[in-house]
């Protein structure tokens, strides 16, 4: 059920503008299928195998909403190494009719030291209110990467805003995973819009969410039963010591 209006409707790729389809990022199967993708109003999953481009399009639909590549708040501007790809030179976004009032990109590869860092150098400089009371009041530096993140998580995310997360269970507990699907909920329900890249089947179990699969053939809208993750999930706990004894023999 939509509790609001997306503040994106949907990204495009202008594939008549794309110089070939054999590079990178181009040769990547969520580049080379996509044509619009629709974004639900609540909560985006994009899923898939390692490789078929998840990050490298969401680091491309959060350039093109204006945050930085390295992650964090539209504010942050800092870079430590210039690694991404020029897809969202070729993206167009969707506007909703509202606007959100905040937002914040969460990569699983650079938050803990690039962002964490920049937010220490930051409340260095003499004036104004401290960066990190909005993230609990503790360094992130100090705290283990699940407890960082988790922070951040329940402190900082507020409400009527965009929220793109890339992978973030890299750094969670299943418990954490699960605690983290109940405040989706709780944000959800204040005006908030994820777009999420996981592979994790308890975060992408959030009711009422659309999960987008890439797979080599391309990408399609799948419910959670559908899913690659889901169903070696399943094998696995229906029957760990035969699928044990399958990778496990000589």
């Amino acid at each position: 059920m939509d509790l609001h209006s997306p503040y994106f409707r949907s990204i495009r790729l202008n594939r008549d503008k794309v110089p070939g389809f054999r590079s990178f990022p181009f040769n990547l199967a969520a580049v080379k299928s996509l044509d619009e993708l629709e974004l639900r109003p609540e909560v985006t999953f994009i899923v898939g195998e390692n490789g078929m481009g998840k990050s490298t399009l969401l680091e491309a639909i959060a350039l093109s909403l204006g945050f930085n590549a390295e992650g964090g708040s539209l504010n942050f501007n800092f870079s430590t190494y210039d690694s991404h790809s020029a897809l969202d030179e070729y993206l167009t976004v969707v506007r909703g009719m509202e606007r959100p009032k905040d937002g914040f990109f969460l990569r699983a590869e650079s938050f803990f030291y690039n962002v964490a860092t920049n937010i220490e150098e930051l409340d260095s400089e003499p004036g104004g209110s401290r960066l990190i009371d909005s993230y609990g009041g503790k360094s992130l530096h100090e705290q283990s990467h699940g407890e960082s993140f988790f922070a951040t998580f329940l402190n900082r995310f507020r409400g009527k805003g965009i929220y793109i997360l890339d992978e973030p269970e890299a750094a969670l507990s299943p418990l954490r995973q699960l605690s983290m699907v109940s405040r989706i909920h709780e944000l959800v329900s204040d005006h908030l819009q994820f777009i999420i890249a996981t592979h994790s089947p308890i975060i992408m179990a959030y009711p009422s969410a659309k999960i987008v699969e890439l797979t080599g053939d391309g990408m399609q809208e799948v419910n959670l039963e559908e899913t690659q993750h889901y169903q070696v999930m399943k094998q696995f706990f229906d029957d760990p010591d035969r699928m044990m004894h399958h990778l496990l023999k000589p």
